[in-house]
């Protein structure tokens, strides 16, 4: 998705009002999600260092070597951001303190990226000994945590895209094939819906009971279980969802154990609206399979937030008490995996709104037999 520059302006200007609020000097981004989310920008992570310098007061800069300098100004449009290109014989580093220095900057408490690579991080500390150093999540999760309407509905032609993919699943033939060969026939499925396939989870029999399985040559037999969680990326934004599939008659058992299974997740989903704490939507999902004594085989929190990245903020997990806000969004995702037998999972993505959850994830949720 391209964001307009006056949307990307004003991400930076949110950004620097977060920072003065939370005493942050300047944030210091390498390529990253976060870097892509203020600028448009998505570099590549080189050993050559790029660096978008954000101060509270002053002049953004983005630092990038020289031979991306052209693909740099054309992401940026005409945002308000220079370009500060680097020959390969300079040191790139100076040029961020410089920047830091022209801001006043340069002595303050700087929010470097989650996701810098710390050989430059080192190289900036060493740099900037008088410096104060925090994650730049203390800024950019409040930032990206919320979706504006564009990205709602970025994700919601994601989700589109993905259950595409789940709507094809019965006409694949499951039964005598390998988790591999299904594997491969689902993400050429996810590539040709999405612009990048991401992953694909094809767990069978007591592989399901391993929530992230990686397939293998099992071979898929009549009575088997299996949980297919599949994800790609459509425009920059990402798709997420599982359903649990049986090749035939399910075993003994595990009926019983999906019905439990469904209407949990029905819960979580329902559970949804602002001012709801994280945790509580986790507690509903997880308090009625621990009712039915379930408890220990729901071995993962119930969410993870979905964006530009596959797992953000906000996470739908115990303990975590932060509300609900329109905008939000994640995943609600409860499993049940009896070890060496089978497992079972129903992943939709859901978008908390004014009124309530959005379920953007749209394909039915109940058992579907497969051969």
């Amino acid at each position: 998705m391209t964001t307009s520059v006056p949307a990307r302006a004003e991400r930076l200007a949110r950004a620097r009002k977060e920072q003065a609020e939370r005493g942050v000097d300047a944030l210091l981004l390498g390529p990253s999600p976060d870097l892509e989310y203020l600028t448009g920008y998505r570099p590549p992570a080189l050993e050559r260092l790029t660096m978008l310098v954000l101060p509270a007061h002053g002049e953004a800069r983005l630092v990038v070597p020289a031979l991306e300098a052209p693909l740099a100004r054309d992401h940026l449009g005409g945002l308000e951001v220079e370009v500060a290109a680097w020959p390969e014989t300079a040191d790139p580093v100076r040029l961020v303190t410089g920047a830091l220095a022209a801001a006043g900057a340069a002595g303050g408490r700087l929010g470097v990226g989650d996701r810098l690579w710390s050989g430059f991080l080192l190289r900036l500390q060493d740099a900037l000994a008088g410096a104060g150093f925090t994650v730049a999540s203390t800024v950019t999760r409040q930032l990206r945590m919320r979706k504006d309407p564009e990205e709602v509905e970025a994700l919601a032609r994601a989700a589109a895209a993905i259950d595409r993919v789940v709507e094809h699943l019965g006409e694949l033939r499951w039964a005598g094939r390998s988790e591999q060969a299904l594997t491969r026939d689902i993400e050429q499925a996810i590539r040709d819906t999405h612009d990048t396939c991401c992953f694909a989870i094809v767990a069978s029999g007591p592989n399901a009971a391993s929530p992230h399985h990686v397939a293998t040559g099992r071979v898929i037999a009549p009575g088997d279980p299996v949980v297919v969680d599949i994800g790609g990326r459509l425009d920059g934004y990402c798709s997420d969802t599982t359903r649990t599939l049986v090749v035939g008659e399910p075993p003994a058992g595990f009926l019983e154990l999906y019905t439990l299974l469904h209407a949990a997740q029905l819960a979580g989903c329902a559970a949804v609206r602002p001012g709801v704490a994280a945790a509580g939507v986790d507690a509903a999902c997880r308090d009625p399979i621990t009712a039915a004594g379930h408890g220990a085989l729901f071995l993962h929190r119930t969410g993870h937030g979905i964006g530009l990245e596959e797992h953000e903020d906000p996470y739908i997990v115990a303990g975590n008490e932060e509300p609900l806000e329109p905008g939000m969004a994640f995943s609600i995702e409860p499993g049940l995996y009896p070890q060496g037998r089978y497992g079972a999972r129903i992943e939709d993505i859901v978008v908390c709104t004014q009124d309530g959850g959005r379920r953007l994830n749209t394909t039915p949720r109940d058992l579907r037999i497969v051969s």
